[in-house]
């Protein structure tokens, strides 16, 4: 009898554990579905040394409501902004001519993506609209809360009417999360 329940706490335990995840996509994979099915892009640039970007992943990108929003309705793209990858983006080809494999869990020189995506710290969430032109990066850690703001701003094209700051203040104290 304490066998049974001893396995019924293990499976329930384990049952738990296993959770919804985003459907990464390399920014080529991304840009090519693109073109069958238009859908914005989110991109997380990130890099390996960065404590913010490991909590990012943690606590924001395994949120339920914020994985089924952003495979709902976005493609999404994780770049490391320090690796090696060579990227064509824009008709332009991006890589890190001074990437150091030594460095590879610790600070790295810049990709070149970075720099033509404004990426200025790490983590850095960049959106592209259906057509691949960048929407805004957004700097910084978000919790789930915060980022459903951008992801629902930018999917519904409400960015369009919000020139001023003055626009998005009141946009963003209007808006109410359900995440």
């Amino acid at each position: 009898m304490k066998l049974k329940i001893i396995l019924l706490i293990l499976s329930a335990m384990s049952l738990k554990g296993i959770a919804q995840e985003i459907n990464w996509l390399s920014l080529d994979n991304a840009l090519a579905l693109q073109k069958k099915t238009p859908k914005k892009i989110m991109m997380d640039v990130y890099t390996n040394w960065c404590g913010p970007c490991k909590m990012l992943d943690k606590n924001t990108f395994q949120n339920k409501d914020v994985v089924d929003y952003v495979n709902k309705h976005y493609y999404a793209v994780k770049f490391n902004g320090e690796g090696n990858e060579v990227v064509t983006f824009d008709n332009k080809t991006f890589e890190n001519p001074n990437y150091n494999p030594a460095n590879a869990n610790r600070r790295n020189a810049a990709h070149q993506l970075t720099g033509y995506l404004q990426v200025s710290a790490y983590p850095t969430i960049v959106f592209f609209d259906e057509e691949a032109n960048m929407i805004a990066p957004i700097r910084g850690y978000k919790t789930p809360t915060q980022l459903e703001l951008y992801l629902k701003m930018f999917k519904n094209d409400d960015h369009r009417a919000l020139d001023t700051q003055e626009k998005f203040n009141a946009y963003y104290k209007a808006f109410n999360p359900e995440f």
